[in-house]
């Protein structure tokens, strides 16, 4: 088994147990999500920004497209 499928294997045990734990602890799945997303973006830093800069390159160009917006 490679280091890249043993790392996912653990991952996957890892989730679980943390899925097993907000079940436990009768933690919504939504809530358990966010939670899991909120981990996650806090180990990579600049991500939540990129995302954010990319919906919104997204949106103008869909507002350029409706005329809404003139193209500098």
């Amino acid at each position: 088994m490679s280091k890249s499928s043993d790392d996912r294997a653990e991952m996957k045990r890892l989730l679980r147990c943390a899925a097993e734990l907000a079940t436990a602890h009768s933690l919504t799945s939504e809530a358990f999500v966010i939670e899991a997303w909120r981990a996650f973006l806090a180990c990579h830093p600049g991500l939540r920004e990129e995302m954010e800069d990319k919906a919104l390159r997204t949106k103008l160009e869909k507002e350029r497209v409706r005329g809404k917006i003139a193209q500098a």
